[in-house]
């Protein structure tokens, strides 16, 4: 099969490159002596996910329990890194067979009493990892008074068990070469966390953080065992931008066909909003809703749902109606989310394709469909 034998929009991946951001990650952190743990709301793939075990992943990390039951086929060890709340999201992610080892992410003791609740229910040890607050004020509790309170709680509520704590620098969006005063603060705030739990008798196996935009130097942070970078794994248009990535790493582009040039100055595609998604470049230079992979000067300039307006203003090129082209979107974790398959390409050759299986929620398996 042939590029031009799919039907477009679609995403593709080169698989070369790919495999080449995943070797890079798992070397860096062999490396540097970090346990990689990626997360995996960027690919939703049991295929990519055990590819990233069998090139030196210690585990993987979810956004949702719907990810974690997935995600069970690729790895025996679970971080889901987000407050899992309510009795529906409890009892989903207690489906995970008995012998993945499970973590779960937290900052309130609301989160750990139903946790707790649940794990006694099902007869099920699970570690807990408390999130501060590093700087993104997103979620992490802004007091280390409070973190340490809620170890304790941890600890007064087997079956579950305390193993560390937990940040996200995902407030860091800086070029990779203006990260430097960011990371200094970063650094303090870690070393400021593990001393006070340390001081509390508290000792924190595990220090996990880091985020693709920081990726690289996350062996900076002193203290920090393991690292939960995901969009590596693709990367997109936003790493590119800020130097966490070359643009010839971009492995994940989605293929568009011009359907019209009808209007001077403009081509339109066939990938409009819900092809793309509708993220704004964030921390990056650059306008617009993606780039072309081959003409990075020129970016999609305007979308509807189904069509994506390019802009030709900066280019001497004129497309013909019917011409394939791929575009490097902003942030290609929603465009992961928007799409059932990814075709694996060499070239001009489709050589495999995978299911986005975490995709959506997974409400189908509980009602049978």
């Amino acid at each position: 099969m042939k590029l031009d034998d799919l039907e477009t929009p679609v995403p593709i991946v080169d698989l070369d490159v790919m495999a080449r951001n995943l070797d890079k990650m798992a070397e860096y952190a062999a490396g540097h002596g970090l346990a990689l743990r990626p997360h995996t709301k960027t690919h939703k793939s049991v295929y990519v996910g055990r590819e990233q075990v069998r090139r030196g992943a210690a585990g993987l990390t979810c956004a949702t329990p719907h990810e974690a039951t997935v995600m069970q086929q690729a790895t025996d060890d679970l971080l889901v890194a987000y407050p899992v709340l309510g009795h529906a999201k409890l009892d989903r992610l207690f489906t995970v067979r008995d012998d993945v080892a499970l973590r779960v992410q937290l900052d309130s003791a609301e989160a750990i009493d139903q946790l707790a609740a649940a794990a006694v229910r099902h007869d099920r040890a699970v570690a807990v990892t408390i999130e501060f607050d590093a700087g993104m004020h997103r979620v992490g509790v802004p007091s280390l008074d409070d973190a340490i309170a809620l170890a304790r709680h941890v600890g007064a509520n087997p079956p579950l068990e305390f193993s560390g704590i937990a940040f996200y620098p995902g407030h860091i969006r800086e070029p990779v070469t203006s990260q430097d005063a960011a990371l200094e603060r970063l650094r303090h705030k870690v070393a400021q966390a593990i001393e006070a739990f340390t001081e509390a008798g508290i000792h924190p196996v595990v220090v996990s953080g880091g985020s693709t935009p920081t990726m690289w130097r996350s062996h900076e942070i002193t203290g920090v065992t393991e690292i939960r970078p995901g969009t590596y794994v693709y990367n997109d248009r936003t790493t590119a931008e800020i130097g966490a990535c070359a643009w010839a790493d971009c492995a994940l582009t989605v293929l568009a066909m011009v359907v019209s040039t009808a209007v001077p100055g403009q081509a339109v595609i066939d990938a409009g909003a819900k092809a793309l998604g509708r993220e704004p470049m964030r921390g990056a230079q650059g306008e617009g809703w993606g780039a072309l992979f081959d003409r990075p000067e020129v970016v999609v300039s305007r979308m509807s749902e189904e069509h994506g307006i390019l802009d030709l203003a900066t280019t001497d090129w004129r497309p013909r109606v019917g011409e394939l082209v791929r575009v490097v979107p902003n942030h290609v974790c929603i465009v992961t989310h928007l799409n059932d398959v990814i075709f694996g390409v060499r070239g001009n050759d489709v050589m495999t394709s995978w299911p986005v299986d975490a995709r959506g929620r997974g409400y189908g398996s509980l009602i049978g469909v």
